[in-house]
């Protein structure tokens, strides 16, 4: 039972912080502080090298949440006459669909279950067949099921053709790597409270340079206008409008611990190993993965809900939370399941208590049969 402590979060953001990450939040800044500038042009700085994109790439931080990057990535970077071609296997990929409806801007999908991932033919065939096509908006890890799409495919066939990339790499920044330098990206998004471990609400958009700087006018809107944030930014090192000072200072915090700790390869091989250690468990007490091992990121793992007649999710999910883990509903429409996220200021030890917390709250509702009612479609 949680005494005192607060509940580990195994969701895909927010998600659990570092203590150090949360100290940096116990400060007041000023936003026009000269000290918290420098702080936000450390990270946007930073940001770019994720990507290994310091030569071509700048960062245009937002508030709000990643959505809100989304967004603007999309209403700024694709002219309005543009068409996006978009490579659709989960909810997060049908966000951007809805995104570009709501914009106006001409879209097309590519429509794939759940557990199957966009190939370069693929995306060829869909350019041959639509040459309208101006752009691909590709989620990295789709995590409704947690599957990883083939990103350096996509963008080497986008490459091919002279199309536009932009890549909601929302759960994989920091802890997959994306090669900004090995094929053109128009824009990554990601946003504060996923892989690099600090708290929610401030997105980014590490925009290539060249195609921001003709990106003037295309925007709907005025707070949403990455282009105008990234100009007044040049010109004055603050933010337009009010920041999440909180939110910029510790994360500014996180991205040091990021770097310690050994950037992108040492956390991928922590959430990998997380990843390993609780598929190990769960299928040990009879649970099924959604996906086959071939797909799965190591963000967050989709499991068939248990087919007994005493299992219910709401119970459950609060019987676990009493035990300390936050779990994720599922987000399929064709089969029960639910989510288990990997990633946060956590090790694979912590992975093994889940699992017992699991098992300890499947004793006690009585559910024996572990299989689901039926597999996927």
């Amino acid at each position: 039972m949680i005494k005192g402590n607060d509940p580990i979060l195994l969701t895909p953001g927010p998600l659990t912080t570092s203590l150090e990450t949360k100290q940096a939040m116990l400060r007041d800044w000023g936003s026009w502080d000269v000290t918290f500038n420098r702080m936000t042009a450390s990270i946007c700085a930073d940001l770019v090298e994720v990507i290994h994109g310091g030569a071509t790439h700048v960062t245009v931080p937002l508030q709000g949440s990643g959505t809100f990057s989304v967004e603007a990535a999309l209403s700024n970077l694709v002219p309005r006459d543009g068409k996006v071609l978009v490579p659709q296997n989960g909810a997060y990929c049908q966000r951007i669909l809805k995104i570009l409806k709501y914009l106006g801007r001409a879209h097309v999908a590519l429509d794939l279950p759940e557990d199957r991932y966009p190939t370069a033919a693929m995306i060829e065939e869909a350019f041959a067949k639509d040459p309208a096509i101006t752009h691909v908006a590709q989620v990295h890890c789709e995590t409704g099921t947690g599957i990883l799409n083939p990103l350096a495919e996509i963008g080497a066939a986008c490459a091919r053709h002279g199309k536009g990339l932009i890549v909601d790499a929302m759960s994989s920044f920091g802890a997959i790597d994306i090669d900004a330098s090995a094929y053109p990206i128009d824009a990554v998004i990601a946003a504060s409270g996923k892989c690099i471990e600090g708290p929610p609400g401030m997105g980014f958009v590490i925009a290539r340079k060249a195609v921001l700087e003709k990106c003037q006018g295309n925007s709907h809107s005025l707070a949403m206008d990455l282009y105008d944030q990234w100009t007044y930014m040049q010109k004055t090192t603050q933010w337009r409008f009010t920041p999440p000072t909180h939110v910029v200072a510790a994360f500014h915090s996180a991205l040091g611990q990021f770097k310690a700790e050994g950037g992108t390869p040492a956390r991928g091989a922590r959430y990998r190993k997380n990843c390993d250690t609780l598929i190990a468990g769960m299928q040990a007490l009879g649970f099924r993965t959604f996906l086959t091992p071939e797909v799965q990121a190591p963000v967050i793992v989709t499991f068939h809900a248990p087919g007994d007649p005493n299992y219910n999710f709401k119970d459950f999910y609060e019987r676990v939370k009493s035990r300390g883990y936050i779990l994720y509903p599922g987000k399929l429409t064709q089969v029960e399941t639910f989510r288990v996220g990997c990633i946060g200021a956590i090790d694979s030890n912590e992975m093994r208590n889940v699992v017992s917390a699991v098992a300890e709250t499947l004793k006690e509702m009585n559910v024996t049969k572990i299989a689901p009612l039926r597999a996927a479609a």
